[in-house]
């Protein structure tokens, strides 16, 4: 009896259980091991995509089985922040030599109770002039702030987010230049409308009061908007992905004047490189734009979905001052 009394007290105290699967956590910071890649395997000689100039890059693993589910990456010097789709952020140090040091691992607050992947998806990350960082969560299409400690320091859930749909929020998330912050879904209006839902903020999403100016951003045709970095001179470069059975998982990586927007704009970009065949190509989610004296550095990384079909791309190109 007093087994049983014990039994019902946990389930009492435990969060409900919906029939979903819990949501992996780190057990401690794991070793994560890097192994090069070329851009165009077989061939390593190969290093033009487009506009980019192909530098290196790895697949990552690790042992942990939350390992992977990337969705969205900072980059400052030799540091590096990885967040998962389980609101997991991974920071480590990477030199020249591609080896993975000093990893560390933060699980964020959240909305929910953290019980399933639904609780922490995160989808998009931008990090503020001060240091704070602003993260998405799809689902409950709410932005939340966090300090340097990465503790919340408030929350908000646009009324502008709400008609995007449950799998189609914050995807994609970019600190601007002139200090306001864009936010793109990878959502669509009524049928017949063009373009996926965007926002721009005209500085912190998460404020008291701040009102966003809606416009639409649109993706090439079956890709949809998977993150967004801003270029200095307030251009923006849009990262979109495509599935199909032929190819499994495709990405294009776009350039779109956001200079001079206009409420309800439909904002086209150009396209610069494509990860298709013959070039690697997965399930790229994440960029991260560095300057590295005369030259700009752009960070890709794909999202695995934890899948043993897939795997954690991270990749460095050059990108030219003038596109």
């Amino acid at each position: 009896m007093r087994i049983l009394l014990v039994c019902l007290a946990v389930l009492l105290l435990l969060p409900s259980w919906s029939g979903s699967e819990r949501l992996p956590l780190y057990r401690a910071a794991p070793q994560v091991d890097a192994a090069p890649v070329d851009l165009y395997p077989g061939d390593p000689r190969r290093v033009r995509n487009g506009a980019l100039t192909y530098l290196g890059g790895v697949s990552l693993t690790a042992s942990d089985p939350a390992f992977g589910g990337f969705s969205a990456i900072h980059v400052a010097g030799d540091r590096f922040m990885l967040l998962s789709d389980g609101g997991a952020l991974l920071r480590f140090r990477m030199g020249r030599d591609w080896r993975v040091r000093d990893t560390r691992v933060t699980e964020l607050a959240g909305p929910g109770t953290g019980w399933e992947k639904r609780d922490r998806d995160t989808e998009s990350l931008a990090v503020l002039p001060g240091g704070d960082m602003l993260v998405g969560y799809e689902r409950h299409n709410q932005i939340w702030r966090f300090d340097r400690d990465f503790r919340p320091v408030r929350h908000a859930a646009p009324r502008a987010m709400r008609r995007w749909s449950e799998n189609g929020g914050p995807e994609a998330m970019a600190a601007m230049p002139d200090g306001s912050v864009l936010v793109l879904s990878e959502a669509h209006g009524r049928k017949g409308r063009q373009g996926y839902f965007a926002l721009r903020f005209p500085g912190d999403p998460t404020a008291p009061g701040i009102r966003p100016m809606p416009f639409r951003y649109q993706a090439p045709a079956d890709y949809r908007v998977t993150d967004a970095v801003a270029l200095p001179d307030g251009r923006l470069l849009v990262l979109t992905r495509s599935i199909s059975l032929r190819d499994y998982f495709t990405a294009r990586l776009q350039i779109a004047d956001m200079r001079g927007l206009r409420p309800g704009q439909l904002v086209t970009g150009r396209t610069i490189a494509r990860f298709e065949p013959p070039a690697l190509h997965d399930n790229f989610e994440g960029l991260a734009l560095v300057r590295d004296g005369d030259r700009l550095i752009l960070w890709v990384v794909s999202d695995d979905n934890q899948s043993m079909t897939q795997r954690t791309l991270l990749l460095k190109f050059a990108l030219p001052l003038r596109l």
